[in-house]
This record gives structure tokens, sequence and C-alpha cells, in this order.
């Protein structure tokens, strides 16, 4: 019993990333069926590259989760729903949404009040990375689609060899079920959106839920010894697990209470919540081969080259997050109503009223 118990959660996995593959396919063939008009009116909603961005941010403050934004974002351009220059922003702004999550747990340590400095400034350091990279990153891409160019370098190494087209071996596997799903609902765009978003939620959901199971368990053990020892390290496993948990959520929210505790510092939080942020873009990657789309391979690669370009602007200048870091959960700690406050306006209240200013 005790291997079964073992077994049976490894082999959920390829089920539900099986199930995450088959929602973005449908996703995909929904916004197609929508037709022309449907297309011009989320690109006129995504045109402003600052509304994309703070739409991305409020849509994965909302769901906690930049992997289903991204992998929402990918559907929708293979399905000719948006275009690349709207959707890099949407992931610019994911990035920056996901990190509300780390936040709302510091708040598990507020009764304590050193605990509580500690856990904060752990949780809002990732913040300001993702601030500053978004800072530092959005001009350029708006001016001269930086993250564009390069995505689409890349993307065309994967799409397009010796003037040959690439057929992605996970497009074979889920066109089938993808085809039965339209016919079976008879072609409605409404009624396959609506299974899409239920499969790509649930599926995430329980994935990222048995993969912890999975793996965190086992991994807790090596924190102190050997995941913290350096920097290059950290990063590292911030990196590869979040891969093998497909949340980066989980990954930083994970040593909230080893920072709170005073068992973490910010020096080594840091880098492995740079780690976090490339590792999550593999959602990204593995969505866009389900659609066989070069656009949809270049949002996924404009993520990760987004992310790379977070930590060759942020790793030689570590001190600067997090001296704010540090600063702004004195603040908090003082009056921790603050923290609370900054939660609410910042990720919710301020993008709502931008986007409905804005539009």
């Amino acid at each position: 019993m005790k291997a079964l118990r073992r077994i049976v959660p490894v082999l959920q996995i390829p089920v539900l990333l099986y199930l995450f593959l088959l929602s973005i396919s449908l996703l995909q063939s929904s916004f197609k069926l929508f037709g022309g008009d449907f297309a011009k009116q989320l690109m006129d909603t995504t045109s402003d590259p600052f509304l994309a961005l703070v739409i991305g941010m409020i849509v994965t403050s909302v769901v906690q989760s930049s992997s289903v934004t991204t992998s929402l974002v990918v559907g929708m351009v293979a399905g000719g729903a948006i275009g690349l220059p709207g959707a890099i922003p949407m992931v610019m702004g994911a990035n920056m949404g996901t990190t509300v999550t780390n936040t709302i747990v510091s708040f598990g340590q507020i009764a304590h009040r050193q605990d509580f400095r500690r856990a904060y400034s752990a949780a809002i350091v990732h913040d300001v990375v993702n601030m500053i990279t978004v800072i530092v990153i959005f001009p350029f891409q708006v001016y001269f689609n930086i993250l564009g160019r390069i995505a689409e370098s890349l993307s065309g190494l994967f799409v397009g060899v010796g003037g040959a087209e690439f057929t992605s071996p996970v497009i074979l596997i889920i066109k089938p079920t993808t085809v039965f799903i339209v016919e079976l609902a008879q072609s409605s765009p409404w009624v396959i959106i609506l299974i899409a978003v239920a499969l790509l939620f649930l599926s995430l959901k329980y994935l990222v839920k048995i993969l912890k199971s999975v793996v965190v368990s086992k991994i807790q053990v090596f924190f102190d010894k050997i995941v913290f020892k350096n920097s290059l390290i950290s990063l590292l496993f911030g990196l590869a697990f979040t891969v093998m948990v497909q949340s980066s959520s989980i990954t930083t929210s994970l040593i909230i209470p080893l920072a709170g505790a005073g068992l973490l510092t910010l020096s080594q939080v840091l880098p492995y919540t740079l780690g976090a942020n490339v590792g999550t873009t593999i959602t990204a990657i593995l969505a866009s081969l389900a659609t066989g789309s070069s656009a949809a391979m270049a949002v996924a690669f404009a993520h990760l080259t987004f992310n790379v370009f977070g930590i060759a602007i942020v790793w030689p200048l570590k001190f600067i997050p997090i001296r704010i870091a540090e600063f702004v959960a004195g603040i908090a700690t003082r009056n921790r109503l603050l923290p609370i406050l900054f939660i609410i306006l910042f990720f919710y209240v301020i993008p709502l009223m931008i986007v409905i200013l804005m539009r």
C-alpha cells in the first residue's frame, strides 16, 4: 500500500500534464472560432503597452498564478486574438502580479514584530526585483521591441529549420482530443473556452499540488546545508525547483517562514527568487509547444528573455533591492496595517482604476 501511494501521484502527473496541454490547444481553437471582430476588440484593448502591462498584473493578482496568465496569453496569441506587441507587456505584468502570493504568506507572522519584519522583507524583495526589471526594460520594449526581436529569433530556431516546418510531437498527441471536443461542443467558441479555462485551472492546480507533495518533502532537508551555500547555487536551485513544481509562488512562498525565523538572510533569498522567475517560464514554453505557432513560442521566449535580463540587471546591484526591501519592511513593522493596504491598493485597486480609465 505504501508503494502504491507513492506510485499513484507519479502516474497522475502525465495525465494532468496532458490536460494542461489540451486546455491550451482548446483555447487556441476557441479564439480562432470567435472570428475577426472579437479578435480586433481584444487587439484594441492590448494596443497600449502600459494597459497590457497592467492587465497582465491584475489578472495574475486575481488568479495568483503567473503560469495561468502566461498560458492564457500564449493560447490567445496562437488563436490570433492578440498580437505579440500586446502579449509581451502582459507577461511582464504577470511577473509583477505573481509576487502577491508570498507577500500574503508573510502575514502568517504578523503577530511577531521581528519575525514579520524578516518575513515581509523576504517577500517584498521579490516585488522590488520585478519592479526594477520592468522599469528598466519596459521603455526599451515599447520603443525598440527588444524582447520581441530576441524572442522571434529564438522561436525561429524551433519553428523553421532549413525551410522545413516543425511539427511538435505534442500537437500530434493532443490534436485528436481537441478535434473531438470541438465537434462535441458543436464548434461553439464560448463552450470551448469554458472547457479550456476549466481544464487549465484544474490541471495546473492539481499538477502543482502533486508535484509539491512529491518534491517538497524531499527537498526541505537540504535547504540549509546545500541550497543556500552560495548565491549561484541558490539561483540554480530556485530555477530547478520552480521547473519541478511548476509554480514560482510555491518556490518563493516556501522560504518566507524560514526567513521569518531568521534562518535565511535577504542575500540568500534574492538569488533564489531570481532563479524562480526564470523557472516559471517553462510553463509558457511548454504551452507554446501545444500550439505549433511561432508567435506563441515568441511570447514564451519573451517571458524567458525578460527574466534573464532581470538577473543581468539586478545581480551586480543586489544591495539596492535588499536595502529597499529592508526599508519598506521597517515601515510595515511600525504600522502593520500598511502592508495590507499596500496589497489592496497596489495589486487590485490602482490597476483596476487604470484599466477602467484607459479603456
